[in-house]
């Protein structure tokens, strides 16, 4: 079952809000369909750890969002320079092509990843 890191802190504040008011970790388990153990381990996470993963995930997202901005710049940055079209030397055109032939199959492989685990995104 896939769980929305929403719906765990969700969850967990539920857990919190029962358990306060002093029902039991079973009586928690079965009012809001999950396991005695799930209750019992939402119980014991700190509320500063549940931030600091918050955190760190926004952390992720957000270095996320600038490689992939900064990625899409570099491709717009080639295209405008157009390396195919400038006279240079052999030894010149065999590195850019393979520096472009190198980045594009790494690009290409984070594509197909992103593909594979959210097909939504690429229909």
């Amino acid at each position: 079952m896939v769980t929305t890191p929403t719906a765990v802190a969700e969850r967990r504040a539920r857990v919190r809000q029962l358990a306060q008011g002093g029902a039991s970790s079973r009586q928690i388990a079965e009012q809001i369909g999950c396991s005695k153990d799930t209750v019992l381990r939402d119980l014991a996470q700190p509320d500063d750890l549940v931030a600091a993963r918050a955190a760190l995930r926004a952390r992720k997202l957000a270095h996320a969002e600038e490689a992939v901005s900064q990625a899409s710049a570099a491709a717009q940055a080639v295209a405008d320079a157009r390396p195919s079209h400038q006279m240079t030397d052999d030894e010149t055109a065999r590195r850019w092509c393979g520096a472009l032939r190198a980045a594009a199959d790494a690009l290409a492989a984070q594509a197909d990843a992103f593909a594979e685990y959210w097909p939504c995104a690429t229909g």
